[in-house]
């Protein structure tokens, strides 16, 4: 398939905080797009600059060429595929997918091998970068799948992200992701711990970030997250109870491996404190206020 944009039409699914930002950059950028959201009302903005709102997923699929898909959790990933009137059911042949949401690896292993049944080409393709990620086009996006699929795709994942990075065969790019989120985590615990531990001897929170995050501290999460958590901003750029999710899977999948993972654990037994205490739909800086 030559990426030509007048003459592709992609269809995205799911429009939350990351998958808007995401379908307007493929809309500015020139393609035909086609979207589905369980909540239609949050197309609107879509639709106003042209998009065209599809109320199933299955007359999506069917009017598509490339379908990308980003939703919340590995049950809502086999609703829109396996389910009835799903994705695979409904593309064409001799289409593609691209499925970026956080999810289980075997299942994207599931998602690939079915796909091929049917003559449509399937990446796993998670991103990391959050909402401003999203909003900047420069997420990174972790891919498997066949390496002539993704070679045809660059250009459109291209539109979203800055860091695109060939990982592997199917599951490959899930693998990645969770690798990632495994990094992120106990970094996140080390950066609340940190600005308590600063808060508590008296110092300028902002002069102790600025300091910090440009040395041997630093990190995307204590740039990006540690002002947030200095202004008391809870606001979701990645959702807690997605956050979860994505520990879970990384959990059992490094259990699955007889891999030891203590830091996950720890941060993973913080953040359900967090959800206990209702605070899943904030951000998951909001981990700060464990320690307050």
């Amino acid at each position: 398939m030559e990426i030509i944009p007048e003459k592709i039409a992609i269809g995205f699914i799911g429009l939350g905080v990351m998958g808007h930002s995401m379908a307007g950059h493929i809309l500015d950028a020139g393609f035909k797009l086609h979207v589905y959201n369980r909540t239609k009302s949050k197309a609107d903005g879509l639709v106003e600059k042209g998009a065209v709102l599809e109320d199933s997923v299955k007359n999506l699929a069917r009017a598509s060429d490339v379908i990308i898909s980003i939703v919340g959790f590995p049950k809502d990933v086999e609703q829109v595929y396996l389910g009835q009137g799903g994705v695979l059911e409904n593309a064409k042949e001799g289409g593609f997918v691209i499925e970026m949401t956080t999810s289980d690896p075997a299942l994207a292993v599931d998602l690939y091998d079915k796909g091929k049944e049917k003559g449509i080409q399937v990446l796993d393709a998670p991103v990391s970068g959050g909402d401003l990620g999203a909003r900047n086009a420069a997420l990174t996006i972790m891919v498997g799948g066949d390496r002539p699929a993704f070679d045809t795709m660059f250009p459109v994942l291209e539109i979203m992200g800055k860091n695109i990075v060939y990982q592997g065969k199917a599951g490959a790019g899930q693998h990645t992701k969770m690798a990632n989120q495994i990094a992120i985590a106990a970094g996140m615990v080390a950066m609340c711990e940190s600005l308590t531990y600063a808060s508590r001897a008296g110092l300028d929170p902002e002069a102790v970030l600025d300091c910090i995050s440009q040395g041997a501290a630093g990190s995307w999460s204590l740039s990006n997250l540690g002002p947030r958590i200095i202004k008391n901003d809870d606001q979701p750029g990645f959702f807690i109870k997605h956050f979860i999710k994505d520990m879970v899977i990384a959990s059992d999948s490094s259990k699955a491996m007889g891999l030891d993972v203590p830091g996950l654990d720890l941060a993973l037994s913080l953040y359900k404190k967090m959800a206990e205490k209702g605070l899943e739909n904030n951000g998951t800086q909001a981990l700060y206020k464990l320690y307050q």
